[in-house]
């Protein structure tokens, strides 16, 4: 195996800036060498010209839910580039529900869901209790799985969702359901075939897509570089790369 010597440090001069990567994580990472701290990952977006992330705590998704989301607060304050993503356990609805309801208290805006990872099936009960707190809350919903598979439990609820792991091969699977899901959006990061990120911007709109990277367990440049070569207009453009997301936010780009 060939090792590649590392990128040199500082910003990467590769086009324009991103302004805000929907997909960052941060915390101890199971049975992987590497390193996300909270410094490195603030890093890791400077030195890919990516302005601002959404950040959720890995200590919330894997081991501890109210710890991590304290934790993914306290980071938002110490690296404003940051806004806090909180989480919830699937497997504890009951548990979630609450919450859902302390996160909305505190001011977050989004919460992140991740049922492969907590091993959650599609037609579970305790998620769909779970989305209709989150949307009774306001909230915006960020989840990982197979699009195939996770999109008919957030239809129909008036849900506001990034779909974080829509692939290239789903793209008309996600465009018919988002033609009648305003709410529904899908991240660009596995958006790799050669006209996908365009076709979902011209059959619905850009406001339907968001730039993910999944930093720092994926490699940002794919994912940035792709955007940063689709052929979409200015206004599209603007609207991937932060427009979306700044929305959720209650904010202007």
């Amino acid at each position: 195996m060939v090792t590649l010597p590392p990128l040199p440090a500082g910003r990467h001069e590769i086009g324009p800036e991103i302004g805000i990567d929907v997909d960052v994580l941060f915390g101890a990472v199971p049975n992987r060498q590497l390193d996300a701290s909270l410094d490195t990952v603030a890093q890791l977006q400077e030195n890919h010209g990516i302005r601002r992330g959404l950040l959720c705590s890995l200590r919330g998704a894997l081991f501890d839910v109210c710890s991590g989301n304290d934790e993914t607060r306290k980071a938002s304050e110490l690296q404003t580039r940051f806004a806090p993503v909180g989480t919830v356990d699937i497997r504890d609805a009951l548990g979630a529900e609450d919450e859902i309801s302390r996160l909305a208290e505190a001011g977050v805006k989004i919460v992140r869901l991740f049922p492969p990872e907590q091993w959650a099936e599609p037609g579970s009960p305790g998620l769909a209790a779970i989305i209709d707190a989150a949307v009774g809350h306001d909230l915006v919903l960020l989840t990982s799985g197979d699009f195939s598979q996770f999109w008919r439990p957030f239809t129909d609820k008036g849900a506001r969702v990034c779909f974080l792991d829509v692939h290239a091969y789903r793209v008309a699977d996600f465009v018919v359901t988002a033609r009648r899901e305003p709410g529904f959006v899908a991240s660009t990061r596995m958006l790799v075939g050669p006209d996908s990120i365009e076709r979902i911007a011209g059959e619905v709109g850009a406001q339907h897509l968001a730039y993910g990277s999944r930093a720092p367990l994926h490699d940002v440049m794919p994912s940035a570089l792709r955007l940063r070569m689709a052929g979409l207009t200015k206004q599209e453009w603007k609207q991937v790369a932060g427009g979306t997301a700044a929305a959720w936010l209650g904010e202007e780009l």
